[in-house]
């Protein structure tokens, strides 16, 4: 079923919980609910970015915390058991990695939340793990305004195409 028919014929518990599983910011879920019914699934990918959009940095926090670090299996298992799956698959290119890639990922991911106070947030389908690393090494030279905007972009992408895939949770 489409998303977006999901969310329209849910109750608001339903359709709360499936927008939670496709962005972690309660704020905007509770917002998006205001919205329903979508109609269609343009409409609900456009209405998630607006109110993503509309909101302040620690509805942003708020949502990049509901995601593991980029590469820390061990992390995605223990910490989301409900969307471990989802996550690994989003995260498919760091299967494939050396473990010389993996281990600069997980240095890069501790410099990032030192320095930014969050981890960092990439959309990472059709990424392989040298892609990410490169991106990962090229977002630390940035200052923490430019930053924020670019994670926060990468979290409307990682949202849209959750909504997009017909079942958020999954």
């Amino acid at each position: 079923m489409d998303t977006w028919k999901a969310i329209d014929g849910a109750t608001a518990q339903g359709a709360r919980a499936m927008l939670l599983a496709a962005c972690g910011s309660a704020r905007w879920a509770d917002r998006m609910l205001d919205h329903r019914p979508f109609g269609g699934r343009e409409a609900l990918l456009a209405r998630a970015r607006e109110v993503w959009f509309g909101l302040d940095e620690q509805d942003w926090l708020e949502a990049f915390r509901e995601h593991p670090q980029i590469g820390d299996r061990e992390s995605l298992r223990r910490r989301f058991p409900a969307t471990h799956r989802r996550a690994r698959r989003e995260q498919a290119g760091v299967d494939d990695a050396g473990n010389d890639v993996r281990e600069a990922l997980a240095a890069g991911n501790r410099h990032y939340l030192d320095k930014f106070g969050y981890i960092f947030i990439v959309c990472a389908t059709g990424k392989t793990a040298e892609d990410m690393l490169a991106l990962l090494r090229a977002r630390l030279g940035n200052d923490p305004g430019v930053e924020i905007a670019i994670a926060a972009e990468e979290q409307a992408k990682i949202t849209a195409l959750r909504l997009a895939s017909g079942n958020p949770a999954a």
